[in-house]
């Protein structure tokens, strides 16, 4: 397995990302992991590097103002669900260059905010996704926040959360937005995984998504919370890995 940073720039702002490439690869399927909120590209370093010794490319990168650890210098009070999408379309447009990438096998997966984003993506770019794997996906976030922001003039200037400071433009930006709405067309095959004692994001957010999309399976893991232990990552990437060889 061999591993190397990269940046990729787009709209005047630039992701740290780093690829993990198998020894010998040549037209192999890749997979890109989006952490959750205040999350790291390190978040999932552990699942790329098995997904990589095991045949299968990963990409793991960092949302431009989406952690404290972030070093693109774009403000985490600038960053909204939207600037994330943008990056995470960066990144496919990336790794589609790749010669020695298959881009007809490109798989999103996508944790907690990640997960809201990366089906957000597969929605705009269904035909260059093969498919999506969703790790208690927020689709909560606009939900939760427009109930706490009933009026538009209730928003403040920004908001401290987790120990990252949000700015106004994050909650304008969902201030019309319905998930109900925006999900569900995407036409590729879907493994969702959500624990059954997640406090953060519930459980009936996926059992409502696995209805929504065409060709899903939904595993619910038991007595696992926001964020697995170690013995539930486990599972989670064998589970991922063979959705991705199956």
């Amino acid at each position: 397995m061999q591993s190397e940073s990269i940046r990729i720039t787009h709209h005047n702002r630039t992701v740290d990302a780093v690829y993990y490439k198998p020894d010998g690869a040549d037209c192999v399927p890749l997979v890109i992991f989006s952490h959750g909120y205040n999350g790291h590209k390190t978040d999932f370093a552990v699942s790329a590097e098995y997904f990589a010794r095991s045949g299968t490319a990963a990409v793991c990168f960092t949302f431009c103002g989406g952690s404290t650890r972030d070093d693109s210098g774009f403000p985490t009070t600038e960053m909204t669900l939207f600037t994330e999408k943008e990056d995470l379309l960066a990144v496919i447009d990336e790794v589609k260059k790749w010669p020695w990438v298959d881009d007809s096998r490109i798989y999103l997966f996508g944790a907690s905010q990640g997960g809201m984003v990366s089906a957000l993506a597969a929605e705009e770019r269904g035909e260059e996704i093969l498919g999506l794997i969703l790790l208690y996906p927020a689709f909560c976030i606009a939900d939760n926040w427009n109930a706490r922001f009933e009026k538009a003039e209730d928003i403040p200037e920004k908001v401290t959360l987790w120990d990252m400071v949000l700015g106004h433009r994050f909650f304008e930006t969902i201030r019309d937005f319905r998930i109900k709405e925006r999900i569900g067309k995407f036409g590729g095959r879907v493994l969702l995984m959500h624990g059954t004692e997640d406090d953060v994001v519930s459980p009936e957010y996926s059992a409502w998504a696995f209805g929504k999309y065409a060709d899903a399976r939904l595993e619910m893991f038991q007595g696992e919370p926001h964020g697995f232990s170690e013995a539930g990552n486990r599972r989670m990437e064998a589970m991922a890995l063979y959705f991705v060889h199956e």
